[in-house]
């Protein structure tokens, strides 16, 4: 998927779990070719490739997906939005953008971006984009999706314990070979050697979107890498969102669309659900998060 994953189970010995490893490898394979945007056979390829054109048939796994991801898109107003695969990458983070673009540009580089434009046909099971142009991708969720996957394969292989982890997109099971739940360390986003807490992980997935290692700044105002898919203009206002919760796939929706949002209407979406939890740091360094986590609010320096 374009990105690093670590693999950690708990198993009787060093074969078995070297044999356990290489079946979730297959597994992310596997869905990989399912909905990559970037390899011309996937099936989320050939959506896009005839976006326009005609409806394509896939698989009910790519078709509930999308649904799943559909109806992010509405709970948000289009805060997340899959669609955003067809934006134009007129934003660059890697230093070498020097003035921001012209509203005009910004404007057009979303003209292909909008999830009411994607038709989905549950009978027959095929996906249609009515725009030529428009593309859709999983990049906000398919990492997640491919961690809880992994995770289903192992416990029904009889797998006690382990962590998926996906490029940060996190799923964990059971406990560590001493009793003691997973834990995670959530970095401080001033000081990148520093942790704000260290959160016990059981029964549970985590994602963290940030914008502390990708952002531009324009008249002192930060701009992060994640694109607000309506208006094509870079989030604000958010250092990182973190989620913890059931699902991975869906922590990472949550904490992509929380980041788009911004602190209050983060807020407000967030506590729809008591099942996920929340850490979000702003830009200014306030630390605000779920009272379960029962950690202090507070406020960071750099």
């Amino acid at each position: 998927m374009g990105s690093r994953w670590q693999i950690s189970i708990v198993a009787e010995n060093a074969q078995s779990a070297d044999r356990h490893i290489d079946s979730v490898i297959r597994e992310v394979s596997r869905i990989e070719f399912l909905i990559s945007d970037w390899k011309p056979e996937s099936q989320v390829s050939q959506v896009n490739s005839n976006a326009g054109i005609r409806p394509v048939k896939v698989d009910p796994e790519v078709f509930n997906l999308t649904r799943r991801a559909l109806h992010l898109s509405e709970m948000t107003k289009g805060a997340f939005d899959i669609s955003f695969a067809a934006m134009d990458r007129i934003w660059k983070f890697d230093g070498s953008m020097n003035e921001m673009p012209t509203a005009g540009t910004i404007r057009r580089s979303v003209e292909k971006v909008g999830y009411k434009n994607i038709v989905l046909d549950s009978l027959n099971c095929t996906i249609f984009l009515k725009l030529k142009g428009m593309k859709i991708g999983f990049g906000a969720l398919g990492e997640g999706y491919a961690a809880d996957k992994s995770r289903e394969l192992m416990l029904s292989k009889g797998i006690k314990a382990g962590i998926v982890n996906g490029s940060g997109d996190m799923s964990t099971w059971g406990k560590q070979t001493d009793g003691s739940a997973w834990t995670i360390g959530i970095t401080n986003p001033m000081r990148s050697n520093a942790l704000i807490a260290v959160v016990p992980l059981v029964e549970s997935s985590v994602v963290t979107s940030g914008s502390y290692e990708k952002f531009v700044a324009f008249n002192g105002k930060r701009y992060a890498h994640i694109i607000n898919p309506v208006t094509g203009y870079p989030a604000t206002g958010l250092t990182s969102v973190t989620v913890f919760g059931p699902s991975a796939e869906t922590a990472n929706g949550y904490s992509t669309s929380m980041m788009v949002l911004g602190k209050n209407a983060a807020l407000g979406f967030i506590k729809q659900f008591p099942e996920y939890r929340y850490i979000i740091i702003t830009d200014h360094g306030e630390i605000i998060s779920s009272p379960s986590l029962k950690l202090k609010n507070r406020q960071l320096k750099s």
